[in-house]
């Protein structure tokens, strides 16, 4: 079994703030508001990829949001199944055809232990953090998340008081996470690489949070900015096995074209 593994958000598809061309397709929607699209292009692409390997979405979002994605996977780009499986939360929950597996998520409770005591500091460091703006969440039980009006400031205090602590702070915007040091989609891949036995395994990611998951790939593509700012990070990966697409469109068409070149499929935009 191949696998293409993928992030989801700003690597497949895209918020409906930003333009991608009138050729695309609604992805998810909350509460009747359109949120995320998929270039038409790209849903094509995924379709073909889809029908040669497994994929197998890749995500730090939640069970509650990633469960709103509806992806166009079918033989005829029609609204399919979900796929066979899906890392979520940040690889600690692993869905197969939409259920999470329990036994997966105890054996990702069990690794996230260690940082117990960090997250219940860090939870208690976020509430009297005046620049937090929005509620302190444990996410599906295995992260801690919120927002900040200065989340560079928060994220400072939450350095000062953790002391590292088997835990990694990151932000994405507005966006503050405490992940703990084993719950990373990289180590979710050899995971599932394991389970699977899985011979060839491509992945794709846009942000931080992606670098251990490219890491772990057989070969992984990833957009310029990304490579220019984790560079440090990728001292690992040569260039056969890690990739930057050349050009100036979405990283979504971009990639799938490549990644479906090599896996033998034909790529042509309409």
């Amino acid at each position: 079994m191949d696998l293409f593994v993928s992030d989801l958000d700003n690597t497949l598809i895209y918020s409906y703030k930003r333009d991608i061309g009138p050729q695309k397709r609604l992805v998810e929607v909350k509460e009747g508001k359109e949120l995320s699209f998929m270039t038409e292009y790209s849903c094509r692409l995924l379709c073909q990829i889809a029908d040669r390997c497994c994929f197998v979405p890749a995500t730090t979002r939640s069970l509650e949001q990633y469960g709103r994605i509806r992806f166009f996977i079918g033989t005829a780009g029609s609204p399919s199944a979900e796929p066979e499986y899906a890392l979520v939360s940040n690889g600690g929950n692993l869905l197969r055809g939409g259920v999470p597996d329990r036994q997966w998520y105890e054996d990702s409770l069990r690794l996230c232990a260690p940082a117990e005591e960090s997250l219940k500091e860090a939870e208690r460091l976020l509430a009297a953090d005046p620049r937090v703006n929005f509620d302190v969440r444990r996410v599906d039980g295995l992260f801690v998340f919120t927002k900040s009006g200065d989340p560079q400031g928060t994220m400072a205090g939450l350095r000062a008081g953790l002391y590292g602590g088997n835990v990694r702070i990151l932000n994405n915007g507005s966006k503050i996470y405490i992940l703990p040091g084993a719950l990373d989609k990289g180590t979710a891949l050899l995971r599932l690489r394991k389970l699977l036995g899985a011979e060839l395994v491509l992945a794709a990611g846009d942000s931080e949070f992606d670098v251990p998951l490219l890491l772990a790939a057989d070969e992984a593509w990833m957009p310029r900015q990304l490579y220019q700012a984790a560079s440090g990070s990728l001292s690992g990966m040569d260039g056969r096995r890690l990739h930057v697409p050349p050009g100036d469109g979405l990283f979504s068409d971009l990639m799938l074209t490549e990644a479906a070149k090599r896996l033998g499929i034909a790529c042509r935009q309409e």
